[in-house]
């Protein structure tokens, strides 16, 4: 076929420049490698991290990249895994939010581990990212209702991201970058029930190994391996699988002509991206009122229908884990109530035992709005009130959270999140000269910029 999807993305990937990026889009993938980073180092000590990280050290291999922290050197597909889940660990990176969900930052180590790879310059990583946020949004934008209405998890998009963001470093052939998009576009359709009722550690783990998969696509279509060029709109291809409902000018058109990363949000709270206007609203009640929780006798929160089925079914009352109380709309806005603050310790197995937590849960009812839903992706609509044992009762409406490119992130706010998120490994000169490295990048080898990333 002539000019498919995957051909047209795989053409502005291979002619895409450094010298084609606009300075804000150049100083925006910076701050979204800034905030990763910091991810990545809050991400250190989780578990689910660990266990990746030791999988891969008793497997070993050729030392071809780093792993963030750590420093040890692994196969590349290998590191792409590991410092992917390292980044999502916390769920506190980016997210982008249209017709689907996604976090364009999950594959931001897919072209650091092949950079460091193959002796890429940070210029080249650069536009590697760039092209890592520029489709993965258009993915997002590419399905009317999105994958993730129709059951399906939003790794299922990635799969077609990551080959690109590989292929464009490994500098691949145009023939060859639509084959590694065909052969990644096979095989990694991910279902929906990762983030649905009780979570697992699958929940930050199926969008990294999407990313790693797209890498091993790369390589493999280096190699000569052929994949199906139609993936995406062929016959049993990507769209005949998923039904109706798909704008192809949404995926390819206009290339070049503005960027998405400038469209991306990112995130003041460690939870899922839907909590967090509720989480701003009830803590800007509490704060105003000068109320505590021994104040509330009820909770409302009007949200979105899908924000209602996704973070306040019966197991989100009762949370077991990290990874389900941060999807829990009733537990973030508790622990937000008790403690007047979310924070990476607010998921804590200590915090998760706090009595004061469990007496505030059940006060936390959720209220689907047709009308939200309509102004739904648009923005992000919220109103909570709280009803005090006294009787009073005092809301707050929010459209949009804090975060999002119509209320950014200052660099400032940036700095908080990232000292806080690296405090516990490194001293306050040492995160000076870690900002200084990321936002100076481009003057650097991606093999000199990741022995910086180094504990």
């Amino acid at each position: 076929m002539e000019n498919t999807l995957s051909r047209q993305m795989a053409k502005f990937a291979i002619q895409l420049k450094y010298s084609d990026l606009p300075e804000n889009v150049v100083h925006e993938v910076k701050r979204y490698l800034y905030d990763s980073v910091g991810c990545a180092f809050g991400g250190y000590h989780t578990k689910d991290l660990n266990m990746m990280r030791d999988i891969y050290k008793d497997m070993a291999g050729k030392g071809e990249a780093t792993v963030i922290g750590f420093g040890d050197k692994i196969p590349a597909v290998n590191a792409t895994l590991v410092n992917s889940l390292m980044v999502r660990a916390l769920d506190f990176n980016d997210i982008y939010w249209k017709e689907d969900p996604s976090h364009p930052s999950d594959i931001i180590p897919a072209a650091l581990a092949v950079g460091e790879m193959v002796g890429s310059s940070m210029e080249e990583v650069i536009v590697a990212i760039v092209l890592a946020y520029e489709f993965e949004q258009r993915m997002c934008l590419f399905a009317t209702p999105g994958v993730r209405e129709r059951k399906w998890h939003h790794a299922t998009l990635t799969q077609f991201v990551s080959p690109i963001v590989a292929g464009k470093l490994l500098g691949l052939t145009e023939d060859q970058m639509v084959n590694s998009i065909g052969i990644s576009g096979c095989h990694n359709h991910t279902i929906g029930c990762p983030t649905a009722g009780k979570l697992t550690m699958m929940k930050n783990t199926v969008d990294p190994m999407a990313v790693q998969s797209g890498v091993f696509a790369a390589l493999m279509a280096q190699k000569g391996y052929s994949g199906t060029e139609a993936v995406i709109e062929g016959k049993e291809g990507f769209k005949d699988c998923f039904g109706e409902g798909w704008d192809d000018e949404a995926l390819v058109g206009n290339l070049g002509k503005d960027f998405k990363i400038l469209e991306c949000s990112m995130k003041a709270f460690p939870t899922e991206a839907l909590t967090h206007t509720h989480i701003s609203a009830a803590l800007t009640v509490m704060k105003t009122n000068n109320l505590t929780y021994k104040d509330v006798k009820e909770v409302s929160v009007t949200t979105i229908a899908r924000a209602c089925d996704i973070l306040f079914d019966k197991h989100k009352y009762r949370p077991e884990s990290r990874e389900t109380a941060d999807h829990s709309l009733p537990y973030c806005i508790a622990s937000a109530i008790v403690d007047g603050q979310i924070t990476t310790d607010s998921f804590s197995d200590e915090k998760m035992k706090d009595p004061a937590i469990w007496e505030t849960i059940d006060k936390i009812k959720g209220i689907a709005s047709e009308e939200f839903e309509a102004m739904f992706p648009a923005k992000q609509p919220s109103k909570v009130v709280i009803e005090t044992t006294k009787g009073d009762k005092y809301e707050a409406y929010l459209e949009y959270p804090k975060g999002d490119p119509r209320e950014p992130m200052t660099q400032d706010d940036l700095d908080a999140k990232f000292n806080s998120l690296t405090g516990k490994l490194l001293g306050a000169t040492r995160q000076a000269e870690l900002k200084e490295t990321i936002f100076g990048c481009e003057k650097l080898s991606c093999q000199d910029f990741m022995a910086k990333l180094v504990v």
